[in-house]
């Protein structure tokens, strides 16, 4: 098994703490992986993106140019990286900021409210977790659990408080992906 991610948008969206989630719930679950950020000079609302390798075999290189899924949390991120996606591929895509779906006709391309359900959950910052939440649900890589106890590491415990609404962005996610791919 490999997976290769893209994971892109703009800096303050959680873009690279979505990779190292998706990256350690791989090392703990005995997997191989790589996690490869690339972002600019800003600290807020420049362009941010990491690729992110998950193996069940050592990992030759970190650089993806064809992507099993490609989460984009704005449009320029879609438009920059849909090329990337490999045919048969997937495209995770923020419709609350995304106003037009991907051009491609070979992929899959799911439309994922992240912002409204963060807002409805009263933490518009989860707009990543929901994201992480639909990934999951339709590339079932991990249990949910596993990237909340991730997340748990990665936060610390000065943090602790942040879980539960984490875990219900995560979960809501799921649903959010599950109803788009079964057509409800």
């Amino acid at each position: 098994m490999i997976r290769q991610f893209i994971i892109a948008g703009f800096g303050g969206q959680g873009i690279l703490l979505m990779g190292q989630l998706i990256a350690h719930a791989g090392m703990v679950t005995g997997r191989n992986v790589s996690w490869m950020p690339a972002y600019g000079a800003e600290m807020r609302g420049g362009s941010c993106n990491c690729a992110v390798v998950v193996s069940d075999d050592p990992v030759g290189s970190p650089k993806v140019e064809e992507a099993d899924a490609l989460i984009a949390m704005n449009r320029l991120s879609m438009d920059l990286f849909e090329k990337n996606v490999k045919p048969g591929g997937m495209v995770l895509y923020n419709g609350s900021l995304i106003d037009a779906a991907p051009k491609r006709a070979d992929i899959k391309a799911y439309k994922i409210p992240c912002n409204e359900i963060a807002n409805n959950l009263g933490n518009g910052r989860a707009a990543n977790m929901v994201m992480l939440g639909a990934l999951i649900a339709l590339d079932p890589l991990y249990p949910a659990e596993t990237l909340v106890e991730s997340l748990r590491e990665k936060l610390g415990p000065s943090r602790e408080a942040l879980i539960p609404v984490n875990r219900l962005a995560l979960l809501e996610g799921m649903e959010a992906a599950k109803a788009l791919s079964s057509g409800v």
